[in-house]
């Protein structure tokens, strides 16, 4: 049984940092294209970043230059760090595969506020 979990968030001002991990189990995540996800409140999951096999990334628009996705082959978990945060950063983060898809953790809240 696949298990994601999603872990790290939390309150931070505007121009602020977070790092999250998501910690699999189930599945090696160097095998799969994993991504990570968010959905604000009245919002549709949006597709924030992925992390393909051999380590290359991809970013939407609206956090390019500010976030990173990574991954921990040792771990088995892949991170996403967060800098130079904006309040419309704020929603619940999920990880989970690009095309692959199993079932949703319960994410990790980020609310950028001050």
């Amino acid at each position: 049984q696949v298990q994601l979990v999603e872990s790290g968030g939390g309150l931070v001002q505007p121009g602020g940092s977070l790092r999250l991990s998501c910690a699999a189990s189930g599945i090696i995540v160097s095998n799969y294209i994993m991504a990570w996800y968010r959905q604000a409140p009245e919002n549709g999951r949006e597709l924030v970043a992925h992390i393909l096999g051999d380590g290359s990334t991809n970013y939407a628009e609206s956090v390019k230059g500010r976030f990173t996705i990574s991954r921990d082959n040792d771990k088995n978990t892949i991170h996403l760090q967060m800098n130079s945060l904006k309040p419309e950063d704020t929603a619940v983060y999920y990880c989970n595969g690009l095309f692959h898809r199993w079932a949703w953790g319960q994410g990790t809240q980020v609310t950028v506020s001050s």
